[in-house]
């Protein structure tokens, strides 16, 4: 038996947030408690406050200030002494290092939050940190090394009844399937995290959930109106929220179902919007994924093929040094695709159409 999702990072005074409490709305409070927890002199509420502040910038892709955010929050909570609230602004840090392609720094402050959790006794702050470090082995590419530990968070989620974390878990792995060929299992599990999700009054997880079915309905059963369907009800949801990443990352994918079905300028436009969205945030994963879509549309359109190839290659070096190894596979199979030749060594072998964009938000 599930509960109700709970958000576990609205801490403090702001313990009462919902999980679908509007992100503008989270910052606003956050910010009116962290001033009183300041003229309080309580370090610990400080910090507390503070991680609310961090993560509703993050999510709402104030980069700059998510960053100082969490390093305030953890300044209070070592002024404290408290090892829970420093794990958590540990999180908050890795997963806003992840939002910004810098992948090591994301594994090394996760595995430095896990190992905070651990120490304090925080078995949520060491749950979450241990699923972010999943969730950024599984951008990479890596799912060897993380498939057992998603299956084992996934474990542990149902045990304790956490929907919201059980969701999590099942959209990750699904990511997994969906990317290594199994798009029948993908279905399956992002179809029951979606149910989930609606059961649990998870409105962020279920629209990712919903996002997760369009992708594999596209691209196994080639319904791209089924899809447009799911996309839009997620939008309305992402919109509702203020969820600009999960937003822009929704209309990437609206790029791609178009795409998909043959219809390349409005696959183009779509791209376009996509890529003005992840820019204004600062999120160069989905900025580099939106320019290989747009990229490809537009050489299905009649642009020149060397313009092409040299899109192809930059974009290449820019998602090898992010570390998307999957990704960048994604440009190798781009060039045998649009039939255009690999300048200055690129290997241009063909791998399969990954798109890595869910986990934890």
């Amino acid at each position: 038996m599930h509960s109700k999702a709970l958000a576990p990072e609205y801490q403090g005074a702001l313990t009462k947030m919902s999980v679908n409490s509007s992100l503008t709305d989270v910052l606003a409070e956050g910010v009116r408690h962290l001033r009183e927890a300041e003229l309080s002199g309580s370090q610990q509420e400080v910090a507390r406050c503070g991680l609310a502040v961090a993560e509703a910038h993050r999510r709402l892709g104030n980069v700059t200030e998510a960053d100082l955010a969490w390093k305030a929050s953890y300044r209070s909570a070592r002024s404290a002494g408290d090892l829970g609230a420093m794990a958590w602004a540990l999180w908050s840090g890795g997963t806003l290092a992840r939002q910004r392609g810098e992948l090591r720094l994301a594994f090394r402050l996760l595995g430095l939050a896990a190992d905070m959790g651990k120490r304090g006794g925080d078995i949520v702050a060491r749950g979450y940190s241990l699923a972010g470090l999943a969730e950024t082995g599984r951008i990479q590419g890596d799912y060897r090394t993380v498939a057992a530990l998603h299956e084992q968070l996934l474990a542990e989620a149902r045990a304790r009844g956490e929907a919201r974390h059980t969701v999590w878990a099942l959209e990750g792995i699904a990511q997994i399937h969906r990317n290594t060929g199994s798009l029948d299992t993908a279905l399956t599990m992002f179809e029951e995290a979606a149910e989930l999700a609606g059961n649990a009054d998870d409105r962020r997880g279920r629209a990712w959930a919903l996002r997760g079915m369009a992708d594999i309905i596209s691209l196994r059963d080639g319904d791209p109106e089924r899809a447009l369907a799911l996309l839009t009800e997620a939008e309305l949801t992402c919109r509702e929220m203020n969820l600009s990443s999960a937003l822009a990352y929704n209309h990437k994918m609206r790029a791609n179902v178009l795409f998909r079905a043959g219809r390349y300028e409005e696959a183009r436009e779509m791209y376009e919007e996509a890529l003005a969205e992840f820019r204004a945030m600062t999120e160069p994963r989905g900025e580099a994924l939106s320019r290989l879509g747009l990229v490809k549309s537009l050489a299905r359109l009649g642009r020149d093929r060397n313009d092409t190839a040299a899109d192809l290659h930059e974009l290449r070096r820019t998602l090898s040094r992010i570390g998307l190894l999957n990704a960048r596979d994604m440009v190798d199979k781009a060039y045998a695709e649009l039939g255009v030749a690999p300048v200055d060594g690129d290997t241009g072998k063909e791998s399969g159409d990954t798109d890595e964009e869910s986990g934890r938000r």
